[in-house]
């Protein structure tokens, strides 16, 4: 028993050591990029001698991060709560509909082909209608976050659950599996890498909802501030902001990126990660 112990304990050390040795070697190229990238910058602004308010130099701007933190880590969690709740719902709301649409004839005629047109419509459009008919409060930036995140969600969705193959159709059917079991073994795995390319795009659109919302009807949260910032013609404040509303999306596609890995490890996009 001792020894299936060690060797358990051995095998997931070994694992966490795989993941960090794995991690280093996908992250260290991009890491070096923008190292690279943040010097080119602060080297040209200071050989061009750009004044700082209309660009400031990478230095001044995380000098200014530091100074302001504990404002813009309160705007930062206003913005938060909006894009991932915001999202979560589209979540909640998009993937069992597009399940209905793929198997509905009827609404694949109406809310699929709806979906598409609406889902055209710059969100800038709806923001301040939303903010109307909901006011200034909170609910008003969730929806946006919703109504952005909403549509790559479903029309991915739909678009993965009606496109099974004809080879896995007659294998489900050779099989004699009924359609519930066909749905849970067949039809759900197959199309899960659409369905997470919908909740990418999502992901994507989150923060961009957000700050949408907030330079509209807003009075916190990170696109507020920009907006602040930037008519106070403080620039390095301003930056500072982008930078974390950048690192908010971030998150929120990881954990997309890492439900992904753990529910479709099989699919081709991801035999390199596990």
């Amino acid at each position: 028993m001792e020894t299936i112990e060690i060797k358990n304990h051995q095998d997931k050390k070994h694992g966490i050591t795989s993941f960090f040795y794995k991690w280093m070697r996908e992250a260290y190229l991009p890491t070096l990029t923008m190292i690279f990238f943040f010097v080119l910058w602060e080297v040209l602004i200071r050989l061009l001698e750009v004044p700082r308010y209309i660009l400031p130099a990478p230095l001044a701007i995380f000098k200014e991060f530091g100074k302001n933190f504990p404002l813009i880590w309160s705007h930062t969690l206003v913005t938060a709560n909006e894009t991932f709740i915001g999202f979560a719902i589209a979540v909640v709301v998009g993937v069992p509909l597009s399940i209905c649409v793929a198997f509905s004839e009827t609404l694949r005629r109406t809310v699929y082909v709806g979906s598409v047109a609406l889902g055209m419509v710059p969100t800038i459009a709806f923001a301040p209608l939303f903010v109307v008919w909901f006011g200034f409060a909170f609910a008003s930036k969730m929806v946006v976050v919703f109504w952005v995140c909403f549509f790559p969600i479903l029309i991915n969705g739909i678009f993965g659950f009606i496109s099974l193959s004809d080879e896995l159709k007659y294998f489900s059917q050779s099989t004699g599996a009924n359609q519930i079991t066909t749905f849970w073994k067949i039809r759900l795995p197959a199309a899960l890498p659409q369905v997470f390319l919908g909740l990418k795009g999502g992901a994507i659109n989150a923060t961009i909802g957000a700050t949408i919302a907030e330079w509209i009807g807003g009075s916190a949260g990170l696109g507020y501030y920009i907006q602040v910032a930037t008519g106070d013609f403080n620039m390095r404040l301003a930056l500072a902001s982008i930078i974390m509303l950048t690192l908010v999306g971030l998150l929120l596609y990881f954990l997309v990126v890492l439900v992904e890995i753990k529910l479709i490890p099989w699919h081709e996009s991801q035999r390199d990660n596990v």
